[in-house]
Parts: structure tokens; sequence; C-alpha cells
């Protein structure tokens, strides 16, 4: 069975959506190579990578930097990435490519096929493993301990918040402040009750599902455990369910569906969203979505921190060609200097910690509100940890979200909503070989 078969697709992601413009502008570039001293088209290194995923600007450098050695190819890939890769991988061996992007709400699925990617421990990932976040190196560490990414980014998670809607219902406004009133969920509940009485239309937060999701992510289980058992009926999952459902209860989600893109931009940019809890890369979203926000909105620690949410890699497919070349552009590219500049352009947040007080970094922010936000999430990621995520925990998880959707919507009670996503869940992972 190909490995497109044994992983379900995803939907294409918000954010990859919102930067397809600026990426495909790069793929015609980046795939020219050449000029005098380039390498032979038959010494070509593909590079497979989705918009938004990598910095525009260090691909073109990388190109010109390598050119002498081999014409690097960044090939940008609309749709479904991953299973495009996943075809890729078990098609021809000419026709895959000698780096890829694996994404990090993915790549649990990839982990079982290990053997198609290169172990990186054997090109010289451990030499530098120590200028990156250890929690994240395990993250793309298969249970044969083959390792099969390079960090990327990283999403390390805070509140994103309306500075003039929390003024306007009397709660604190400083970012050091907000993190000290707004310290747990019970506080991020009373706060919502506050804005929906002091300024009327405004809600908390888009819908139950992102306070779900962050909750999952702080936790230290998800639904399938590492004896590769369902425990999406645990204790854990449960806390971080009755915690979603709060929201609605007490009146805070606007109860917009996850795709309603319209609906969540509208309500950022009027204020009538006074947060959003996510990672580091949300910030970009909250920029190009809401652009009427801007000097508005600002960011603070508050409940959601201390946990990761998404990240990507790069990976060396086994029958790529020379993995030490590749290896050495990866290592290139994704090293703590370059990262930084990635922040900068790309909005991604390093998972070099020495980053967090370079310059590139500690640039105030005027959307913002002229906020370094990196003390806010470089103190996150610095909290975060590893939480196992078997192969099929993210397709168990959208079942989750997808009930609360329900019970949202007033089709389902909470009692049925829940029942449905503990069966759901079940269901889908014994099928994908789940006890």
């Amino acid at each position: 069975m190909k490995i497109a078969e044994e992983i379900p697709a995803v939907p294409v992601s918000r954010r990859r959506v919102l930067r397809a413009a600026a990426g495909l502008a790069l793929a015609s570039v980046a795939g020219c190579g050449g000029g005098e001293g380039a390498a032979a088209a038959d010494a070509e290194t593909v590079l497979w990578y989705w918009p938004g995923g990598l910095s525009d600007t260090l691909l073109k450098e990388a190109v010109d930097r390598f050119k002498d050695r081999t014409t690097l190819k960044p090939t940008l890939i609309e749709g479904d990435f991953r299973a495009q890769l996943s075809d890729v991988l078990n098609g021809p061996p000419e026709g895959v490519p000698s780096i890829a992007g694996l994404k990090g709400e993915e790549i649990a699925s990839f982990l079982p096929r290990a053997d198609l990617f290169a172990d990186l421990h054997t090109l010289g990932a451990d030499d530098i493993a120590g200028e990156y976040l250890p929690w994240k190196w395990q993250q793309a560490s298969a249970p044969d301990n083959r390792l099969i990414g390079f960090p990327i980014d990283i999403g390390p998670t805070a509140m994103y918040y309306r500075a003039d809607v929390f003024e306007k219902a009397g709660l604190p406004v400083e970012p050091g402040e907000v993190a000290k009133k707004l310290s747990t969920w019970n506080d991020y509940f009373e706060a919502g009750i506050q804005i929906g009485r002091e300024v009327p239309g405004a809600k908390l937060l888009r819908n139950a599902g992102e306070l779900f999701t962050i909750v999952i992510c702080q936790g230290a289980q998800r639904f399938i455990d590492e004896g590769n058992h369902f425990v999406g009926d645990a204790t854990h999952v449960r806390a971080a369910w009755e915690t979603a459902v709060r929201l609605v209860s007490t009146g805070g989600s606007a109860k917009i569906p996850v795709h309603d893109e319209v609906a969540w931009k509208a309500g950022m940019n009027d204020g009538s969203l006074a947060t959003e809890l996510g990672a580091a890369w949300l910030g970009y979203d909250i920029k190009a979505g809401a652009p009427d926000g801007a000097g508005k909105w600002r960011v603070a620690a508050g409940p959601a921190s201390g946990a990761n949410y998404g990240g990507s890699f790069l990976s060396l497919p086994q029958n790529g060609r020379d993995p030490a070349l590749a290896y050495e552009i990866v290592a290139w590219l994704l090293s703590p200097e370059n990262q930084a500049r990635a922040f900068t352009d790309a909005a991604l947040f390093p998972a070099a910690p020495a980053t967090y007080t370079m310059a590139a970094l500690r640039e105030p922010d005027p959307y913002f509100g002229g906020q370094v936000t990196v003390e806010v999430f470089g103190d996150s990621a610095q909290r975060a940890h590893r939480v196992y995520e078997a192969p099929a925990d993210g397709d168990v998880h959208k079942l989750y979200v997808s009930q609360l959707e329900a019970y949202e919507r007033g089709d389902k009670t909470e009692t049925e909503a829940w029942r449905d996503a503990v069966a759901e869940g079940r269901k889908l992972a014994a099928s994908l070989g789940v006890n």
C-alpha cells in the first residue's frame, strides 16, 4: 500500500493560502539556477516546499551560494503537500526530491515509514543539535531512533488580544499586566464575561475548537498513547473538552466555524473578537486578515502559553541525490543566523534559542503597538515540551473539533457531541491500526 493511501489527506492550511502569492514569485526565479560556473542539469538538487514554508530571500541566496556544486531548484508545491510527497516517495527514484519539507502537524504520519528518509544522525545533525530546542528534534525522531527532520521553525503559543477592547472592558492593557491578570483559564473566562458585559457585541474567541486545540497541545498526552492505545476518552481529553465547552457556556464563543475565513477576519478587524489563541506564526495571519487592527493587537503569555502548535522541518528523502550535499544546504538554510533572518522575512519563529536575543527578533513590531513579541514567544518556546503524537492523532483531533462545532451550532447537546467524538475517534483510530 502506498503511503498516500495510508496517510489521509488534510485540508490546505490558512497560512499556506495566505502566503501562496509570495511563494509563487520565487518559483519562477529559483528554478533558473544557472550563471557561469553553474552545475550541469544532471546535478540538480530539487527542494520541495509549500507557500510560506521557507524564506524566499534565503532560498534565492542558497541557489547562488551552491551554484558551483549543484543547481539547487526550490520547487513550490501547491495544494495537498503531504499527499503529493507521499506519492513521489513511492514512485521511481528519479522523481524523488533531494530535500523535502515536512509539516509539524504531519510529521507523525511519516515516522512509521522513516526508512523512506535519510537518517540525519549519520550526516552531522548530532554535532549541532545543541543549538536548537531539544523537544523539536525529538518530534522528528522515529521509534527506531532514525532522525528524519531538521527544524525549520516552531509554534510557541500565547494569547493575542485587542488592547482597545480590553481597555473598554476595564481590563489591563499592557502585556505584562495582562499576563498576570489572565494567567489561568478561569481568569480568561472571567475576562470574557466582563468583555461581554462592557463591550456590546464583542466575544472572547472565535470558537471552542480553537481553545480545545491549545489545551490539548499543553498536555502531556493526546488521543493515542505510546503503547498504541486509544485514550480519547481519558481524563486529560475530557478536561480539555470541558474547558472548551465552558467558553460556550459563559457566552465567550463567537461560534465562527473554523473554515469561515470571512467572518473570522471581520471579527479581528472590527474588534468583535477580543482574543486569538495560537502560535507565533498566527501573528502573520492576523496581520494579513485584519489590516484595520494595526496598532490595536498585542501579545501576552496568558493561559495559552507554554505549548507548541505547528512548526515544520526539512527532510532528505532516502532516494534523493547526494545526501551529504543536501544536508549541507539544509544546515546552511536553517542555521541559527538564517533562522533569525527567516523570522524577519517570513515570520518563521526560530527553533534556535540563541536567536531570541539577536537584533532581527528584537525589532519593535508596529502592528502589535511597537511590542517586541519575541519576549513572549521566546519564553513560551523554552517552556514548551514534546508531546507524543501518533500517526493517527491529527485526524482524530479533527473529529473532536468537528463535534464541538456541532455543539456550538446547536445541532447536538454537549453530551451527544462528546459521545460521538469519542465513538468516531475510536472507530477511526481502529481503522488505522490503533488498539
